[in-house]
């Protein structure tokens, strides 16, 4: 069974609801849990509906020809594991984290990036899944999932269309909600291909919305009037500070201004049904010469 609408928390999600935005704080707040309060602060004043982040079980997530590669840090020269170990939040930093963001009305949920992250997140109590472009092809973490009975939001960056095929077909659309994606930081306008958010709603059935990781506002604008029911993107609190995911995120001024003309385009888009306006009666009864 497919759906055309899907609901994560007290929001529902597709086509004539409000466009779901979500601040992604992944691992921008760099293992620091006041740099994350940061960013869900700047999520709610600019009028996101949700923050997410990326849990991982580190001796399993990274990938063992990774694991022994130097990685200069803040903290000195460490492996990339140590690295991994460093900046992921165990139970005690999500548990603020979570009440954080319900006090600042807020969604919150992650990505995670291996079985047991699943079973945490369950019991750290998130309204929703999401699964990371890196991750679609991982078919025993998407059982696990849709085990779950939650909304589970599918990004399909760095994927062909036939493994999309099996994520889905693992999946299922019941509590399914897809997200087009290009995973290239930062990403060039040639490689965005937006077209592909209405060939996945074609495809699929299923709310589809856009994951962005372009430098500026205007693709995601436009991501919205071709039909993105929801948009997520990474949000940091300065480009220039030291990680893999800040110069591909916008900062709070920005993403305010995204938010702002996300609205702006939700009021803009209409019904599509032809109809004399209220502003243009005046205009029409001054300008117009031969009556229809």
């Amino acid at each position: 069974m497919s759906t055309e609408q899907v609901v994560i928390g007290d929001h529902t999600i597709g086509d004539g609801n409000p466009v779901y935005v979500i601040g992604e704080i992944g691992l921008n707040h760099n293992g620091d849990v006041e740099n994350a309060k940061k960013l869900i602060d700047v999520a709610a004043e600019a009028g996101a509906q949700a923050v997410k982040f990326q849990k991982r079980t580190p001796d399993i997530a990274t990938p063992e020809h990774m694991k022994n590669t130097p990685r200069e840090t803040p903290w000195g020269t460490m492996t990339y594991l140590e690295y991994r170990h460093r900046v992921e939040f165990g139970v005690e930093e999500y548990t603020e984290i979570a009440a954080y963001s319900a006090s600042k009305g807020l969604d919150w949920f992650a990505s995670p990036w291996d079985e047991p992250s699943v079973d945490f997140l369950e019991d750290m109590g998130v309204k929703a899944h999401k699964v990371a472009s890196a991750s679609v092809t991982d078919l025993g973490m998407l059982r696990k999932l849709a085990a779950t009975g939650k909304t589970v939001i599918l990004s399909t960056g760095m994927s062909t269309i036939e493994q999309i095929d099996t994520a889905v077909e693992t999946l299922g659309t019941s509590n399914l909600h897809m997200m087009h994606a290009t995973s290239t930081y930062p990403l060039p306008a040639e490689e965005a291909n937006l077209r592909m958010i209405q060939t996945l709603k074609d495809r699929y059935q299923v709310p589809v919305g856009y994951s962005g990781h372009e430098p500026g506002l205007q693709i995601s604008i436009a991501a919205v009037a071709l039909g993105a029911v929801s948009v997520e993107r990474h949000i940091t609190l300065d480009r220039t500070m030291w990680g893999s995911d800040h110069a591909a995120s916008l900062e709070p001024r920005g993403f305010t201004s995204l938010i702002r003309d996300i609205r702006i385009i939700e009021k803009a888009l209409g019904d599509g049904v032809k109809r004399v306006m209220p502003g243009e009666l005046a205009p029409l009864s001054k300008l117009r010469r031969v009556d229809g």
